[in-house]
């Protein structure tokens, strides 16, 4: 996520009121896209998930209420490779990861534990970055792309509430970000099933030919938010915000604990951190953000709602960490080729982005769980369309995995009583590292010299 965005959204949002109606957008009815290139037979947009019932049908009437939660910026192995469980690093017999990168001078940096809970703003996430560390396969250009920061990693210590939330309830070891790129393409991914061709944290004029999903929810009379702190994730599509239909779905963060405690939680919701210093991006004191998803979840786990409530918690792509399995190939969402420089790598829609955490927290949870099923945003997608078995924006989220697997409906809700999860670290009483600053990057003990 860059500035420019966050400048331009920001303003856009406090002009939201006078700038509803402005311009229109695309249908969100189904059209015949067809995937660049087509190795097996695939479901197509506008294919609903149970093509025997009507569009609008409540498949899954256990769940209630789904509520998305999207940090930015880290990779599976920075935040969850430490903690035990799913395919995280593998440890050498002194307990410390195996993996190294080259630094491109002959060094060999190793997998460190971060110094402090600060970032140093060593690490990048566009396409050009993402390109160079996944080397054609092999994982190894991570350094080499940005700088030896890319091979630190947090730890339970660090983030309390996230790690012990990832020890109790169910997570995914094979959720990749869906593109090979930054944070708006990746969204994009999350609310369209497509970056509309864009690689970058710029803006397209028009919406995607099959629009997004909250049009589809409106269209089916199912109620959702996008609670937000400073930006939502609605506005990586402009055009949304001039839409009075969308722009009456945005809500106030504070709005959404409200809704939380009256049982009042809309079927779908996004819930958003504050970017500026909640979200974990590089380089904010990532206990912020840990703070925000134990409020967040705290606030589900502890309202009415609980009950009927699935919360899916991930982030939007690695932020230029590391992370050793390499994203396989994917289904291209349509025929939009990337928009690219001349200086920018070749590649493709056709391939996920680097894994990232995830998992799901619900009183129908699995025991004990993780899921190496595949996925990516577009999975998010597919569980909102199979929930109310909806048409398909596109390729990609017509033949992704809901993540329905990851619950157990056949039983008695395991997690009906909340478990006790630990409690998040208030990084504001000391200030910490945003005073003393993020420490040394790599520690001399990281690096083995040429």
């Amino acid at each position: 996520m860059q500035v420019n965005r966050r400048q331009m959204l920001g303003g856009s949002l406090v002009g939201a009121a006078a700038l509803v109606g402005a311009l229109g957008h695309g249908s969100a009815s189904a059209t015949a896209i067809r995937p660049a290139a087509a190795t097996r037979r695939v479901r197509r947009p506008g294919s609903r998930p149970d093509h025997h019932r009507a569009t609008g049908t409540d498949l899954v009437p256990q769940i209630e209420h789904i509520v998305v939660v999207m940090m930015e910026n880290h990779s599976f192995d920075n935040i969850l490779g430490m903690n035990g469980r799913g395919d995280g690093f593998t440890l050498r017999a002194n307990g410390l990861p195996t993996a190294t990168n080259p630094d491109g001078h002959g060094n060999i940096i190793h997998s460190f534990h971060m110094p402090t809970e600060c970032q140093n703003n060593g690490v990048g996430n566009d396409w050009r970055v993402a390109h160079e560390a996944y080397d054609g396969g092999t994982n190894r250009g991570f350094v080499t792309s940005t700088s030896a920061e890319a091979m630190g990693y947090f730890t339970h210590r660090d983030l309390p509430f996230t790690c012990g939330m990832a020890k109790k309830f169910p997570v995914a070891d094979r959720y990749f970000s869906s593109t090979l790129a930054q944070t708006d393409p990746n969204r994009r991914y999350l609310i369209a099933g497509t970056s509309l061709g864009l690689i970058n944290d710029t803006f397209p004029s028009a919406l995607p030919p099959n629009g997004v999903i909250f049009e589809q929810l409106n269209d089916h009379g199912i109620t959702w938010k996008d609670y937000y702190s400073n930006l939502p994730t609605l506005g990586v599509f402009l055009p949304l915000l001039q839409d009075p239909a969308i722009a009456q779905g945005l809500a106030s963060i504070n709005q959404f604990y409200v809704d939380a405690a009256a049982g009042n939680l809309p079927s779908f919701c996004l819930v958003e951190p504050n970017f500026s210093n909640q979200s974990e991006e590089n380089p904010q004191d990532v206990q912020f953000g840990d703070q925000f998803m134990a409020k967040v979840v705290t606030a589900v786990m502890s309202g009415p709602d609980w009950p009927t409530t699935m919360l899916i918690w991930t982030y939007d792509e690695h932020g230029g960490y590391y992370d050793h399995v390499p994203p396989p190939a994917a289904l291209a969402p349509d025929d939009v080729p990337p928009t690219l420089a001349a200086s920018d790598p070749p590649g493709g829609f056709d391939r996920y982005g680097f894994r990232v955490p995830a998992g799901v927290v619900s009183p129908y949870a699995k025991r004990n769980f993780v899921s190496h099923t595949v996925y990516d945003h577009t999975s998010i997608l597919k569980t909102v369309e199979t929930k109310w078995n909806l048409p398909a924006l596109t390729y990609r989220d017509a033949n992704a995995n809901a993540m329905f697997d990851m619950l157990d409906f056949t039983r008695k809700p395991a997690f009906l009583k909340p478990p006790h999860l630990p409690a998040a670290v208030d990084p504001a009483k000391k200030q910490g590292c945003l005073t003393t600053g993020p420490g040394v990057i790599p520690p001399p003990t990281a690096v083995t010299p040429a």
